[in-house]
């Protein structure tokens, strides 16, 4: 059975910093990206890393704050979130293909996907 399970969300002040984990079990995926979503808003995509080549995306939003890295042993993906700002506050999701794309920033690009864990930045 193939799944994604997040962990590591929570509350944290602005300026601080939290990591996200996400474990992949029953399968070895070729991408897999963070997105996340407000009530009322869109999914939207948060950053992506290649499996093989370690390739990494990121919003605009996040850039220079935020550090998906992968640990291919563990099948294991991590989101390094620094300098959190309120804005950052969101359901955060992992998200993992079993196919090659060379598309990584929507949603349509995923086909499996965790079950969200909540990250709340807040003083």
């Amino acid at each position: 059975q193939v799944q994604l399970v997040e962990s590591g969300g929570g509350l944290v002040q602005p300026g601080g910093s939290l990591r996200l984990s996400c474990a992949a079990s029953g399968w070895i995926f070729s991408s897999h990206a963070w997105f996340r979503q407000v009530p009322g808003k869109e999914r939207e995509f948060v950053a992506a890393v290649r499996r093989n080549s370690g390739t990494t995306y990121y919003a605009d939003s996040v850039k220079g704050r935020f550090t998906i890295s992968r640990d291919n042993a563990k099948n294991t993906v991590y989101l390094q979130m620094n300098s959190l700002k309120p804005e950052d506050t969101a359901v955060y999701y992992c998200a993992a293909r079993d196919y090659y794309s060379s598309s990584n920033y929507n949603t349509y690009d995923y086909n499996y996907w965790g079950q969200g864990t909540q990250v709340t930045v807040s003083s």
